[in-house]
């Protein structure tokens, strides 16, 4: 089997979900913008398709094919997946390819050996689980009693834990989580997301409130540049770090941060992690120390990492809303199953504009067929 093809296509997606923050002044999305699609062709017929839901994402991706991509990839072997993806990581020296597009091409063909073998992907990875609990992933709130409102509804939807996106103000996000803890209980699962929002100061004093109300995990609090400020913050909160989200470098940046001993968990993902090969890799390196690794976002790509990784706790599970909504395809046990059908699950044949629209709208919002 060989490439015979390789497109992209700029689909427009219009908002699916509201406006929303991670905090304030950092800007989560939609996204009226443009999502880029990958397509993969081969000479047996088989295809592969790949997703890059974020705004602004469609011409980059579509320069990349045209003066890089096409001439790399056809004529190749599509299911020399593990070449492939060293190809790219040596193209990546030369054209330093935006961390959200690195792993494209893999998952693509992850996509491509699904449809071939007539499998989901989550299988052909080598499946764990068919099914996880989902976390309630919030999007920044107003004020405080509108958070504790959102919570409730969370647990009334099912949801068996919340992860919390707040201001990125230590002292405020502080008072919240403690406020956070005494509305749900001392049994219910509780994380925080510092989205990248402080300095080493403030990320210790949010820590030790942290540390106090018993939160499972405390991530991304600092920008991860700098792995020696992740030590020190280790070193002087007692709450488990989930650390290696945005970080160039895929499995061996992710080594870094755990030969520091700052990492309880690990975020791996396909969009930021390097495709389904990336994201694997940091799972298996996580198993290795005995580490969890969970999948970030709430992509169809995220629910075949869940079904995939053994050390996983939970799929992310977007409320970006109030009143909170359940996300499609999680039960009233706050369940999600495996997908189903041949690779990734992207309906087979529609790979143009304006086929793609509709599907688009889903995938970058809440609604995952």
């Amino acid at each position: 089997m060989r490439i015979t093809s390789v497109e992209s296509f700029s689909v427009f997606s219009p908002g699916a979900r509201p406006q929303f923050a991670w905090r304030e002044g950092l800007p989560g999305g939609p996204d009226d913008g443009y999502a880029s699609v990958l397509l993969i062709k081969t000479d047996e017929g088989v295809e592969g398709v790949a997703i890059a839901p974020r705004p602004g994402s469609g011409p980059v991706v579509s320069d990349l094919v045209e003066r890089v991509l096409r001439d790399e990839l056809v004529g190749a072997d599509p299911l020399q997946r593990e070449w492939l993806w060293h190809r790219m990581w040596e193209l990546d020296r030369v054209y330093e390819f935006p961390i959200n597009v690195l792993g494209l091409v893999d998952t693509a063909l992850w996509d491509l050996a699904g449809r071939l073998y007539n499998a989901p992907t989550w299988e052909v990875l080598g499946g764990y689980r068919q099914e996880i609990e989902a976390c309630a992933s919030t999007s920044t709130f107003s004020t405080l009693e509108e958070y504790l409102d959102v919570a409730t509804q969370c647990i009334e939807l099912g949801y068996p834990a919340i992860k919390v996106h707040a201001w990125g103000d230590a002292r405020k996000d502080a008072a919240l989580c403690r406020a956070l803890r005494e509305h749900v209980g001392d049994e219910y699962p509780l994380m925080y997301d510092g989205s990248a929002g402080f300095d080493l100061v403030d990320a210790i004093y949010v820590g030790e409130a942290l540390s106090e109300a018993n939160y499972l995990w405390y991530e991304e609090p600092m920008r991860e540049f700098n792995i020696t400020a992740y030590k020190w913050l280790a070193q002087r909160v007692r709450v488990p770090l989930n650390v290696a989200e945005t970080s160039d470098g895929v499995h061996m940046n992710t080594a870094d941060f755990i030969q520091s001993g700052c990492a309880t968990f690990v975020r791996t993902s396909t969009e930021l992690r390097g495709g389904f090969t990336g994201a694997m890799r940091i799972a298996h390196l996580a198993d290795a120390f005995r580490l969890r690794a969970e999948p970030h976002g709430n992509t169809i790509y995220a629910r075949h990492l869940c079904m995939a990784i053994p050390n996983c706790t939970y799929y992310e599970s977007l409320v970006t809303s109030n009143p909170a909504k359940r996300e499609v395809g999680i039960n009233a046990k706050g369940i999600v199953g495996a997908p189903r059908g041949p690779g990734v699950g992207l309906p087979p044949g529609l790979h143009y504009p304006p086929e793609l629209e509709s599907y688009v709208v889903d995938l970058a919002g809440s609604a995952v067929p």
